[in-house]
């Protein structure tokens, strides 16, 4: 089946930015050009690809569409590049990674792939557990996140494990938990999350005390930096990557509050089988580089720091 170029670009341009009026402004048509062409696009395959909420967001038709449409686009122009010898042709790669992983080992390791391919990358951050809908939904061509198995189409490469501990300041330690970390002291000590998809700390405090997620109170900082740095001033106590801290334990400027009880977090990156030669060297770059930064499988992540 042919699809109408017009059509697909209707489509993804809706779903992309979330309405039929911000989809016209990109492709310069009105609301009514834009709905008319989507609407003969659903018509034509006899399904529909648009949920017409606010925002707009794919069906599960729409979403295998997006998907199609980005990984052809990208082997279209990975190709025109090629036949036509323009070595310099940037080609945009949009992934979905969390927010420690870009923090810590993702940059500036992978700039050399960057530039020596002439990619630039569109970035979605969100927790590691939720990047992966992001490539279901056609919303991203790659992802790293905690899900195994890849989705049919998908690989899946294991990277290792990312190792967290829960920390604090010396003077949060002796403001808050004199006696030790208690659940008695957990429910009244402020937290520091990430976001409210946050699982790790609520997995911990669950786990060996029993108390749920609105048992304690929280601060909620999405930024990395930010937030260890809140943790270093003393504001709260929360889960930090070793590679995030680096020898701070050894230095006394932070105290790990469980040192038998580290949390390991499972990375993959997952992607698509058919790639643009562009796109297997990036992904190949990813595994390798967030291999060397986690440590082996069944072994230790790295605790150095990456600037």
């Amino acid at each position: 089946m042919d699809l109408d170029p017009r059509q697909t670009a209707a489509v993804r341009a809706v779903i992309e930015t979330g309405s039929f009026e911000q989809a016209a402004l990109r492709l310069n048509l009105t609301s009514s050009a834009v709905s008319q062409r989507v609407r003969a696009l659903e018509t034509r395959l006899g399904n529909p690809l648009i949920v017409r909420t606010r925002p707009c967001r794919a069906t599960q038709t729409g979403q295998r569409l997006l998907q199609y449409l980005r990984r052809a686009a990208l082997l279209e122009d990975d190709f025109a590049s090629d036949l036509a010898g323009a070595n310099d042709a940037l080609l945009s790669v949009v992934a979905a990674v969390n927010a420690d992983t870009l923090s810590t080992w993702f940059f500036p390791a992978l700039s050399n792939v960057l530039l020596q391919e002439n990619v630039l990358l569109d970035l979605t951050v969100d927790d590691q557990d939720h990047t992966h809908a992001l490539l279901a939904s056609g919303l991203a061509i790659g992802c790293i996140t905690t899900e195994p198995a890849p989705m049919r189409g998908c690989f899946a490469e294991r990277l290792g494990a990312m190792r967290y501990r829960l920390v604090a300041s010396a003077a949060f330690v002796e403001r808050w938990f004199p006696n030790g970390l208690t659940r008695e002291s957990a429910r009244r000590a402020p937290v520091i999350l990430s976001s409210r998809k946050d699982a790790l700390q609520a997995r911990f405090l669950e786990t060996r005390f029993g108390l749920p997620p609105e048992a304690y109170p929280c601060h909620y900082v999405p930024a990395p930096v930010p937030r260890y740095m809140a943790i270093q001033r003393g504001l709260a106590y929360g889960m930090v990557p070793e590679l995030e801290f680096g020898d701070a334990l050894e230095r006394g400027e932070l105290i790990d509050l469980a040192p038998k009880q580290p949390t390991d977090v499972e990375l993959y990156w997952h992607a698509w089988k058919v790639q643009s030669p562009r796109l297997e060297k990036l992904s190949a770059r990813i595994v390798e580089l967030g291999r060397a930064a986690l440590g082996p499988p069944g072994g230790k992540p790295r605790r150095k720091r990456v600037a």
